[in-house]
């Protein structure tokens, strides 16, 4: 597995970034609730992006040992009630992530929560989460919503890559329960290009989840275009959309949605 360059993920930020700013000042309602995730109205998902963006600027920044409280950083929560100073707010904060992010390289030592401990950590991570945090504002919005195919592609080793990690670090996490004898899951991208090889397998069969880049028959397959398979892995589409198509049993595709639930 090869993770994008350094400069791929900040420009991805730096994109992102920009087309959550066009969520902000698209004239949606910023009171209204995320379907996807409903404990936040879209501002305050906006600001929640915002916050861990301005968080992960400091600890890379200051090269962080050890990681920084959320009240220690400056600007973390954002204006409230104003579109308008919502989206200077966060124009602000994706200059200044991308700028602390470049300026330190992917090799500059800082803490991180899954035993990285460099600014390419940081850099992949947040990429991904206002990558498929912009899903949900564009939800919400009622906005479409698509993604380049290498960074769709790298979400899903991501995700793969965090559930192996919960399950090696966090005794209590439920991803601990994903063990089926004899199953696998299979993603397939049907929009597949050669260059970005978007299909999966995942081997349940073990103690431990393992998973591999490759087309192979499997237990359950969840077909459709990337952006659908990212966001339904991602649990943000349902697997009943008609973009989406599930062979096999479903059920075990369920249970591993019903387990991989950080993030």
């Amino acid at each position: 597995m090869t993770l994008l360059a350094h400069d791929r993920y900040c420009d991805e930020i730096a994109h992102q970034v920009g087309l959550l700013r066009s969520v902000v000042t698209s004239g949606a309602d910023l009171s209204a609730t995320v379907p996807t995730c409903p404990d936040w109205s879209l501002e305050e998902l906006v600001r929640h992006i915002g916050g861990a963006l301005r968080w992960v600027e400091l600890m890379v920044r200051t090269r962080a040992e050890e990681e920084i409280p959320e009240e220690k950083v400056p600007g973390v929560e954002g204006p409230e009630g104003d579109a308008a100073a919502l989206d200077a707010w966060l124009a602000e904060t994706g200059e200044m992530v991308v700028g602390t992010l470049r300026e330190a390289g992917p090799d500059a030592k800082v803490w991180g929560w899954a035993g990285i401990l460099n600014a390419g950590f940081w850099a992949r991570r947040m990429t991904h989460e206002v990558t498929v945090h912009r899903a949900d504002a564009t939800l919400a919005a009622g906005m479409p919503y698509e993604v380049a195919p290498d960074v769709a592609a790298d979400a899903i080793d991501e995700w793969l890559q965090i559930v192996e990690w919960a399950q090696r670090s966090l005794p209590d996490d439920p991803t601990r329960d994903l063990h089926r004898p004899g199953s696998s899951i299979h993603l397939h991208a049907t929009d597949n290009a050669p260059e970005v090889n978007a299909e999966w397998v995942i081997d349940l069969d073990g103690g431990a989840v393992t998973w591999r880049r490759g087309h192979e028959k499997a237990t359950v397959a969840l077909r459709g275009p990337l952006t659908a398979v990212l966001l339904a892995f991602y649990r943000r589409l349902p697997l009943d959309s008609p973009e989406l198509e599930v062979l096999g049993e479903r059920e075990l595709l369920e249970f591993w949605l019903e387990r991989a639930t950080f993030g």
